[in-house]
């Protein structure tokens, strides 16, 4: 995790009861717990390590509508609102500002991938434009690049998330919900095919819902209930830089780096066209679902065989109430960060912006994301087991439409009138 991670303080104490409990102490498990304790239900958070420990505070910070899947826009327009709206609520900065967000052609064929995917969220009149050369350099001057042009969206933004996810943690507990770090659900408790409960490493807690907000390990906790949820994972590496004179506030992606302003004046930089894909064992139960993924971005992947997979497989798929569980033995899941990738990121974007040259690295994270077949997150019931609900699989959009999210899962589990339509994010689709 980045060094600058904001602690919490939480409870100690497991209480008997509850009305619902919240498995996993991420962006979108505090804020639904935020939105929870505010509708004044009873709810708890458990998570089996640090809040905000993995990639909610290991993502870049975007928060972004462009390139989106087009069905998945309106949760993102809903979490322009509830970021903008969260210093107030919460009490706190969370980092937000609305800079801008701009994507980068070097090419006539990556041009028009931004184009199609303008032409597609012409429904929804979103304030995106598209670039020429020259509107890119006067966006973001000093620039020494060969663009065919790119794609803007002025209402896009940002927020830290090294401070976010901890403040509205804060806030929830503020304002009534009980959170727990180093607390692992092994398991759900069911009376009649229904959740009563959860059990944890540190005994039983009566609820009457749960939510399951556990990114990547929610797969893992939902195959030993006996339900299949497919997500295959990613990792991005990352660095920040020393506070530095930079070209704009505007986060810029480029095909082969991207690099935004962070709180401190440095910048958060990654390279955009390359994430390392570790092979796992469900890459050979479930990669046949992301053959149509593997085609079209082969290109931009590093698949690897070798110590990530035996590791992931000593983890335990099937284990008891009374046994310890793979969240008790991996409390943060921390993969190695790639310097080749970050120094390649480096060496693109100062040959696009001759600044980066004077660059200072003060630190460097991996995060990793958990990715479904469609690239679009589930928030639904799941029907195999009345009472729980699922909110993950955000394919490295999480942290941007995490206070939507949140909103949404606490919709469900109150059935009120959900904040946007759930639709797209339906369990069953797959």
């Amino acid at each position: 995790m980045t060094k600058t991670l904001e602690p919490v303080h939480t409870s100690d104490e497991l209480p008997p009861s509850t009305s619902v409990v919240i498995i996993g102490g991420g962006i979108v498990g505090v804020t639904a717990a935020l939105a929870l304790a505010e509708r004044n239900i009873p709810v708890v958070l458990l998570e089996k390590g640090q809040i905000a420990g993995e990639q909610s505070s290991r993502n870049l910070g975007w928060i972004r509508k462009t390139s989106r899947h087009a069905e998945d826009v309106t949760l993102a327009q809903a979490a322009d609102r509830l970021w903008a709206e969260m210093p107030e609520r919460i009490g706190s900065t969370v980092g937000y500002r609305q800079t801008g967000i701009m994507f980068l052609a070097r090419s006539q064929e990556q041009m028009a991938i931004h184009e199609a995917w303008h032409q597609s969220v012409a429904s929804l009149k979103l304030d995106s434009q598209l670039l020429t050369p020259g509107e890119i350099d006067c966006h973001v001057p000093g620039g020494k690049g060969s663009w065919k042009g790119g794609i803007y969206t002025p209402s896009d933004g940002r927020a830290e998330p090294a401070i976010a996810a901890s403040a509205i943690a804060r806030a929830a507990v503020k304002k009534g919900a009980t959170l727990i770090q180093n607390c692992a659900v092994r398991t759900l408790s069911l009376s009649a095919g229904k959740v009563a409960g959860v059990v944890t490493e540190k005994g039983e807690i009566r609820c009457d819902q749960v939510l399951l907000a556990g990114g990547a390990w929610s797969g893992r906790f939902l195959k030993n209930m006996g339900v299949s949820l497919p997500t295959l994972p990613l990792i991005c590496s990352v660095l920040r830089t020393r506070p530095m004179d930079g070209p704009t506030d505007i986060a810029v992606g480029g095909p082969d780096f991207s690099f935004r302003k962070h709180q401190d004046g440095g910048y958060i930089i990654t390279q955009r066209g390359r994430l390392d894909a570790p092979i796992t064992l469900d890459h050979l139960l479930i990669g046949w679902r992301y053959l149509d993924q593997l085609r079209s971005q082969r290109s931009s992947l590093n698949i690897s065989f070798g110590r990530a997979f035996f590791k992931d497989l000593a983890l335990a798929r099937r284990w008891g109430a009374t046994n310890k569980s793979p969240f008790e033995r991996i409390r943060t899941m921390n993969p190695d960060v790639n310097p080749a990738l970050n120094q390649d990121a480096l060496s693109n974007l100062t040959a696009a912006w001759p600044v980066f040259a004077q660059a200072e690295v003060a630190e460097a994270w991996a995060g990793l994301i958990d990715v479904t077949p469609d690239s679009i997150p589930v928030i639904d019931h799941v029907n195999a087991i009345p009472g729980l609900i699922v909110a993950t699989g955000f394919s490295g959009h999480g942290f941007g439409t995490g206070p939507a999210a949140g909103q949404l899962a606490a919709d469900l589990l109150t059935d009120t009138t959900p904040i946007i339509d759930p639709t797209p994010y339906r369990f069953d689709r797959f």
